[in-house]
């Protein structure tokens, strides 16, 4: 199989075996590089030449030394709140309808090599930010010998509906935690997390959830094939410098072929892998789905995705699920940062939590 974008980003995965930190960052830019992978579907003429355009466009990602992928939707209230159905206590409340419509996820990492070149030691910097309309909800910076970290408490406790802890409850010693719930930044050794993390953030081994290097290969070239098969695409033309070529399938036969093709590799699979089931597989939707993808001066740059398009909401309903690429932003250690012994936290801050990490 020729290298492409995925194996690129995914290589310095394999390396990385510190933190669960390090490695939820770069499995998430792996995850979206192997999606964008596969679609390098052969076929016909169209769907060859729009295939290359995309896996080229998904290789000058990982030429980069810096990157940032944004995941987030870009919906109204009320699409949202249709798509998630619902009656009396069931329906999605507006302000939280507002807040998810409006919120993104933006993970960044640079490096001082290409990313498809870098290993462990070349990363400089990485970072995650949870934003919702109005500001910025939580965010992580992993820079030198230290996580930090900041949590805006007031609008996490007005989004889950109930009082957090104020500063004035905590017990007399606990400064730095106060901190944390004023919203300033704080900080953590990177060597507690590792010890705390020990053993959890190795991707190499079925107990780590991860996949070793000849499963991943196995599983890329199954993909493949089931999208060379089910899915047809076409360039939609050019419009500001920007190439947008649009991917269609029938969602319940992709999924169906998927699994049927992936049955063989169940026993290489990380345990938990579940698959569904026939009957689960009947009641997929049975529709037309299209994914767009942009192109900008040779690079991917977008990927957007109608969540509406599996409901039976109103018509005319719009709920896109958008991944957006450019170069990171500021991922540089903060000054005035306060410094918080790990065990302080008690596990209750999600970025640090090896479980959440690893659900990420």
């Amino acid at each position: 199989m020729p290298p492409t974008a995925a194996g690129s980003l995914i290589g310095p995965l394999r390396e990385s075996d510190i933190s669960v930190i390090r490695t939820t960052t770069l499995t998430a830019a792996g995850c979206a590089a192997l999606l964008l992978a596969t679609t390098s579907a052969c076929g016909t003429v169209e769907n060859l030449t729009a295939g290359q355009k995309i896996d080229k466009a998904a290789d000058r990602l990982g030429e980069q030394n810096s990157l940032s992928f944004e995941l987030g939707l870009d919906a109204k209230p009320d699409a949202l709140m249709d798509l998630a159905g619902g009656q009396g206590d069931e329906v999605m409340p507006p302000a939280i309808a507002k807040a998810i419509g409006g919120a993104h996820v933006t993970v960044s990492v640079r490096s001082k090599k290409p990313l498809s070149e870098s290993g462990e030691k070349d990363f400089v910097g990485m970072g995650m930010k949870v934003s919702v309309p109005g500001g910025t909800l939580a965010e992580y910076r992993l820079a030198g010998d230290f996580v930090y970290f900041r949590l805006d408490m007031q609008k996490t406790s007005e989004l889950m509906g109930f009082p957090l802890p104020s500063p004035k409850d905590l017990p007399k010693g606990e400064e730095g935690l106060a901190k944390a719930l004023e919203g300033e930044w704080v900080k953590v050794d990177l060597s507690d997390v590792r010890k705390n993390t020990s053993g959890k953030g190795s991707d190499d081994s079925k107990g780590s959830g991860g996949l070793d290097e000849k499963t991943q290969r196995k599983v890329l070239k199954t993909l493949r094939g089931v999208i060379a098969d089910d899915v047809t695409l076409r360039s939609a033309g050019t419009a500001d410098g920007t190439e947008r070529i649009v991917a269609k399938a029938s969602f319940r036969e992709l999924l169906t072929d998927l699994f049927d093709k992936l049955g063989p590799l169940k026993d290489e699979l990380p345990p938990g892998a579940g698959f569904p089931t026939a009957k689960d597989l009947e009641g997929a939707p049975d529709k037309n789905v299209a994914v767009d993808f942009s192109i900008t001066d040779g690079t991917l740059s977008k990927i957007s995705f109608d969540l509406a398009a599996l409901a039976d909401g109103k018509k005319g309903a719009k709920v896109p699920l958008v991944l957006k690429f450019g170069k990171a932003g500021d991922i540089s250690a903060p000054s005035g940062a306060t410094e918080v012994p790990l065990g302080e936290l008690a596990g209750g801050n999600p970025f640090i939590s090896g479980a959440a990490m690893g659900g990420f």
